[in-house]
């Protein structure tokens, strides 16, 4: 065997080895890959369904009185005598202060002699024409023009008389308002005046309210929902709240008034409470933290907070069709107890992963999937 042959045959024996070699190391990994497939967990999954999901939100609000209302003077006048003051608790058509002006009562008497001036006149141009038309059923004795006449002035004597009956009421009117009274039950709040001070409609003493008087009995709690949160508003709904200046004790209140429209500033909806405080507990001005119940009047897919994706690209779910992944886009609504509301591509029944991670790839076959509840 010459040395050619010598240097081949270990050559060969040497390939041979190491294709035997990879041979085994290739089936030794496919098998190992098929064992870890064997052995990988099957993926949480759920199947998607409506219901209906029920949250609150806690929001600040501001207690105000049911009723509040400014008393100024309505005619030019001093404080005679005041019968209330701050704190005073008043009930309706109470008086609380009564005025001087000695100029009314001057002009009610100037006006009182110019109706009684006006009266004998009507009366005397009434009987003038009464005299003329019982003369005028004699042919020839009175004639037509001056019984017109005779009419005329009686109707115009007529009017002047009706208007000083209407100036006479007016400046009793203006005396009325000497005397203030309570337009509603309540307390006052506000004492701007002292005895013998000017008030009116104008001028110095007129530039703050006499008082101010607030029903406390009854208050309104004034609640400014977000836009986010409008459509969720119930009328009829029972809300409870919290003060924490009375350490944070609980009442009850039930909205009775909503705005119907978002406020252009805030972009958030006005709603109001009517809320009892016959104990005088509440006050006027007091801040509250509102607990209102977002009740939704239909369904919507509701699913765990787990199976939400929120990855670089936008939040989605992931979900299983014929053994492959899919990440569908959503959007979310309310979130409450590790649930959260869905919007999206989906129909009832569909599979959703229930722990959605970025691990899972779009588009990938699922080797196995554990449906739950």
């Amino acid at each position: 065997m010459n040395s050619g042959l010598r240097l081949f045959f270990p050559l060969l024996s040497a390939i041979a080895l190491t294709a035997g070699l990879q041979s085994c190391g290739t089936s030794d990994a496919k098998d190992e890959k098929s064992a870890a497939a064997e052995a990988a967990p099957a993926l949480q999954a759920f199947a998607l369904e409506r219901s209906n999901l029920s949250s609150n939100i806690k929001i600040p609000g501001e207690l105000v009185a049911f009723s509040s209302v400014d008393l100024y003077a309505k005619v030019s006048s001093f404080v005679k005598k005041l019968n209330v003051d701050v704190g005073s608790q008043v009930q309706e058509g109470q008086v609380l202060a009564i005025m001087e002006a000695p100029e009314i009562n001057s002009q009610l008497s100037g006006a009182d002699s110019r109706l009684k001036s006006q009266e004998a006149i009507y009366l005397s141009s009434k009987a003038n024409y009464d005299r003329l038309l019982e003369t005028s059923k004699t042919p020839g004795t009175v004639s037509q023009n001056d019984l017109d006449i005779a009419f005329a002035r009686q109707k115009s004597d007529l009017a002047q008389l009706e208007a000083a009956k209407a100036s006479l009421r007016e400046i009793g009117n203006n005396r009325d308002y000497l005397t203030i009274r309570a337009p509603f039950s309540g307390v006052i709040t506000a004492r701007n005046v002292s005895t013998g001070a000017y008030v009116g409609p104008t001028g110095k003493g007129s530039e703050l309210p006499m008082f101010t008087l607030q029903q406390q009995s009854k208050l309104r709690l004034v609640v400014s929902v977000p836009e986010a949160y409008s459509a969720y508003l119930n009328g009829k709904d029972e809300v409870s709240f919290t003060v924490r200046s009375l350490n944070n004790r609980k009442f009850t209140g039930k909205i009775v008034r909503m705005a119907g429209a978002l406020d252009k500033r805030l972009r958030s909806q006005h709603i109001e409470l009517d809320v009892i405080n016959t104990d005088k507990s509440l006050l006027p001005g007091m801040v509250a933290e509102v607990n209102i119940p977002l009740n939704s009047a239909t369904t919507n897919f509701v699913i765990p907070s787990t199976a939400v994706l929120n990855s670089t690209k936008g939040l989605f779910v992931i979900k299983i069709d014929n053994h492959k992944t899919k990440w569908v886009p959503i959007t979310t609504g309310r979130s409450e107890d590790g649930k959260t509301e869905i919007f999206g591509e989906l129909n009832d029944g569909d599979t959703l992963i229930t722990n959605a991670t970025e691990e899972v790839r779009d588009d990938v076959t699922v080797p196995a999937v554990k449906i739950g509840k």
